[in-house]
């Protein structure tokens, strides 16, 4: 079962180490700059949609993320 603050944790973690800005991040998303910002605190997490799509755009995994596997 996927737990929460380690969604938040990896997002976050797999968010820094991208190397991309999240004004650049915000922008492919189509999203407010500070909407990733909230994303990387672990404020929310983004819509189903754009969970996918940052999955793919950071490279990683959508069952890392949530905790589905190590």
């Amino acid at each position: 079962m996927a737990n929460l603050e380690l969604i938040k944790s990896r997002l976050k973690e797999a968010i820094q180490q991208s190397g991309i800005s999240q004004t650049k991040l915000a922008e492919m998303l189509s999203v407010s700059q500070s909407c990733v910002a909230h994303y990387v605190k672990g404020d929310i997490l983004p819509r189903i949609d754009k969970f996918a799509y940052l999955c793919e755009i950071l490279e990683v995994d959508p069952a890392y993320l949530l905790g589905l596997e190590d």
